[in-house]
């Protein structure tokens, strides 16, 4: 089953062309009880939770790569990346496939969460600054707290939380540690 960003909030079409021209809309999801977000213009589509192949020595948040229309794709647990314990897989678990990274080298990657809610135009007013303390992940993550409905969600610096050269230092981490481990 593929979704594409657009197709998520299929009961209105007119909410759906708005997002997508946007860049104040975002596509929200639950992590471990919580709201999150991901800017709308990162987002390339939504897929089914399965199929990963694991590899060997990658760090705690990589779940695995897909197959993506012959394309690998790393796939990474945001519970874990946020230091957390890995999300638990249910029939709601899907993931979602951003594009992070710079113009010259743009890179697609998988995102695991527990249940995409929907596409919504949270207008720049109702965005506050991100805390400096008091949350439970790194306050370099997130872009801002968005106000919906009376509620917070969070939203999600995708090129910080998905860093690639950052990533590349966590997986060269457990490989170093075999090195020592074999001497």
């Amino acid at each position: 089953m593929i979704a594409t960003a657009q197709s998520v909030s299929s009961n209105d079409a007119s909410v759906a062309a708005a997002a997508a021209t946007s860049n104040s809309a975002f596509l929200t999801f639950q992590l471990g009880g919580e709201a999150f977000a991901i800017g709308i213009l990162a987002i390339k589509e939504i897929i089914e939770y399965g199929d990963l192949t694991e590899v060997p020595m990658m760090p705690a948040c990589v779940r695995g790569v897909i197959n993506l229309r012959g394309a690998v794709v790393p796939v990474l647990d945001l519970q874990a990346r946020f230091g957390r314990v890995p999300a638990a897989v249910s029939k709601r678990t899907c993931v979602v496939i951003v594009e992070v990274g710079s113009q010259e080298q743009r890179q697609v990657v998988g995102v695991v969460v527990d249940a995409v809610s929907e596409v919504l135009d949270i207008p720049h007013a109702e965005i506050e600054p991100a805390p400096d303390f008091g949350t439970r992940i790194r306050s370099d993550f997130i872009r801002g707290m968005g106000k919906v409905r009376g509620k917070f969600v969070i939203l999600l610096d995708v090129d910080k939380v998905l860093s690639l050269d950052e990533l590349d230092v966590l997986a060269a981490a457990p490989a170093d540690q075999a090195a020592e481990t074999a001497h």
